[in-house]
């Protein structure tokens, strides 16, 4: 499991007992972590594809989880959570009052939502370099500041807010920059491009680039909500 899952995954106080939404589990590398710190509970393993389910459910079996094939931005058929928690997931949901809203539906009065996602400056450097080739990286994306989502969360129920940017650029090895721009970066980007054009553009977007790092700025959130 990332180091920065497990830091997220720190950041959300449980004694044991907790019923907690996983909201965009992946593959479940989170997940199986959030469990073992649930030996009287149990997890919520939600994600809108049906792919990744599959492998979280390979990873993880059927102990103490249950698997929800569901899109955020539609309102959560289950009943409400002690707890939520979220990684890497939130900026790829278009609407982030929606997203908040529907959270806020399934989370227990007091509850705690922990999320880490992109935040506003995200992968700039990549991007810049995209909309000169007349790409736009963002798309389908959010990477909002910390007032902004700050202010949403509140519209949304939610007290106790905490929310932070926290700069983590990572530097790539020079050799291995083209083959995780092009499954890390911009995949989306390349699913849309012809299959003949695919690999001059990240050759083109990885000459580009000043130095072979991923500018990643992380938002931090903290919340709970209200009675």
């Amino acid at each position: 499991m990332t180091g920065w899952g497990l830091a997220v995954l720190e950041r959300l106080p449980l004694d044991g007992n907790e019923r907690v939404l996983d909201a965009g589990c992946g593959t479940g590398q989170v997940t199986a972590a959030l469990r073992d710190r649930l030996p009287d509970g149990g997890v919520i393993a939600l994600d809108a594809s049906a792919s990744m389910l599959d492998r979280a459910r390979d990873r993880l079996g059927d102990d103490r989880v249950t698997y929800l094939l569901h899109d955020l931005l539609e309102p959560i058929p289950i009943e409400p959570v002690d707890a939520i928690l979220s990684t890497a997931t939130f900026h790829w949901v278009p609407d982030h009052d929606r997203l908040f809203t529907n959270l806020a539906a399934v989370l227990r009065s007091g509850g705690r939502l922990t999320a880490q996602c992109g935040g506003a400056g995200n992968i700039a450097t990549v991007a810049a370099v995209l909309r000169d080739l007349g790409q736009d990286i963002a798309w389908d994306k959010v990477f909002p500041t910390a007032e902004e989502t700050t202010s949403r969360l509140e519209r949304a129920g939610f007290i106790d807010i905490s929310c932070d940017l926290v700069p983590a650029p990572a530097r790539i090895p020079a050799d291995d920059l083209e083959l995780y721009l092009a499954t890390v970066c911009i995949g989306g980007i390349l699913d849309d491009t012809p299959e003949e054009d695919r690999a001059p553009l990240v050759s083109q977007v990885a000459r580009r680039m000043s130095e072979p790092v991923i500018d990643y700025v992380r938002l931090n959130i903290s919340a709970r909500r209200a009675p």
